[in-house]
């Protein structure tokens, strides 16, 4: 699917009309609950154990970030290679989480919800799955970390009880060796450090 303004692939949807955008078309701005479009969506989370899966979640990883490697407290991560969650209608894939285990915590490498799909619970029901594994496992607490620009999703971990305890001034210009552009022309450039604890 691509931007309404661009032929670049989209990541978000407008909250008011619905429109999909990239993150350069992305603008921030205030809504209020009745304003957001909340959409019914049968799907249910499960483990991605086939190859199909697979495939998906690295197509996905593709379209939402561009390159299937991702920079998280100090570690590369090959997203399509670790363990991940899929929500999946009755026939497609409409977002993802992958995950990996520390001694102490469960770390969120990557989520992605379709555009079309976002504010209809996927997102909050993949961070729970993860979070009752992490609590059966007996891990002490989630991880995950995003860039300085992206405010939908700083919005999203602390509406779920995420905490920001750490910031790594430059990480992410430093990996690409530039400032890039992010949301609404803000500057990539450091990694936000996010954390649940669970007990």
């Amino acid at each position: 699917m691509k931007c309404n303004s661009c032929e670049k692939n989209s990541v978000y949807k407008c909250s008011v009309c619905g429109k999909t955008l990239c993150p350069e078309h992305v603008r921030l701005r205030t809504i209020c609950p009745f304003c957001i479009k909340k959409r019914k969506v049968e799907y249910r989370i499960n483990k991605a154990t086939s190859s199909k899966e697979k495939v998906t979640v690295r197509k996905l990883v593709k379209r939402f970030w561009g390159e299937e490697e991702q920079l998280t407290f100090n570690r590369k991560f090959i997203v399509s290679k670790l363990p991940a969650y899929t929500a999946k209608s009755a026939k497609d894939v409409l977002g993802f989480l992958s995950f990996t285990e520390t001694a102490d915590a469960m770390l969120i490498i990557a989520l992605g919800v379709l555009p079309q799909y976002q504010n209809s619970g996927i997102g909050r029901g993949l961070v729970e799955k993860v979070e009752a594994e992490a609590k059966r496992l007996q891990k002490k607490k989630l991880l995950v970390s995003t860039s300085n620009d992206d405010l939908p999703a700083l919005a999203f971990y602390q509406s779920l009880d995420f905490q920001i305890y750490e910031i790594k001034p430059n990480a992410i210009a430093e990996k690409h060796g530039k400032v890039l552009d992010g949301i609404s022309g803000l500057p990539i450039r450091d990694e936000l450090r996010l954390q649940k604890k669970l007990s």
